[in-house]
């Protein structure tokens, strides 16, 4: 890939990454419920560090233009299949926890949010794909005034599914080949996947409140 020629763009990625690393320290002695760590939250924390790279990115999207974008999309596959394997690590070494499940939850709303940006960036899309990475911080806003929604959802393959879609989809916008058309096509599939998986969950959790 190019170097940056921006040089915000660079400190705005590390500063991402040294958010999340801050908050992890701060909710790790009081919510992890294991004495190691875990193989599955490191390869989590190791996705955390290629999504502030793409943060990095959004601030100089031409950086991934024409060719270059192939190394992306290498990139964001390689996220992708990380995915599935923190939650394997994590149950092979018997380290499941709702703390590793939550980071690697926020860890995928940030990167959905972050590639979103990058589409954007490169103006394959409207700023309406940033709605892949807002809805669930406007569910989480939402809570504040519902508390219904603030109640434990239960484990669910098809919120996993709709996940990987998102960064499969906003993955395959960074290759060159993909034009304006195709990409929205593709990215209003995703948005509409996500909204319809919100909506379910939505309504499971004002069904149950009452």
């Amino acid at each position: 890939m190019l170097p940056f020629r921006n040089p915000a763009a660079p400190l705005a990625g590390m500063a991402l990454f040294a958010l999340v690393g801050a908050l992890l320290l701060a909710r790790l002695e009081r919510f992890h419920p294991h004495p190691s760590f875990g193989l599955g939250n490191i390869v989590t924390v190791v996705r955390a560090g290629g999504t502030a790279v793409f943060a990095a990115i959004a601030l100089e999207p031409a950086m991934i233009a024409g060719p270059h974008g192939w190394t992306a999309l290498a990139a964001a596959a390689i996220l992708l299949a990380l995915d599935g394997i923190d939650g394997l690590a994590a149950r092979r070494q018997g380290l499941v926890s709702r703390f590793g499940a939550r980071l690697d939850m926020e860890v995928d709303t940030l990167l959905i949010l972050v590639l979103a940006a990058v589409a954007f960036g490169l103006g394959k899309v409207g700023p309406w794909i940033l709605a892949l990475g807002t809805m669930r911080y406007a569910f989480v806003i939402a809570g504040v005034f519902a508390p219904a929604l603030t109640r434990p959802l239960p484990p669910s393959s098809r919120r996993r599914t709709v996940c990987a879609l998102q960064v499969a989809v906003l993955g395959l916008l960074l290759a060159p080949p993909v034009g304006l058309v195709f990409a929205s096509a593709l990215a209003a599939v995703a948005v509409a996947g996500l909204a319809a998986s919100f909506a379910v969950d939505i309504a499971g959790l004002l069904r149950s409140a009452r």
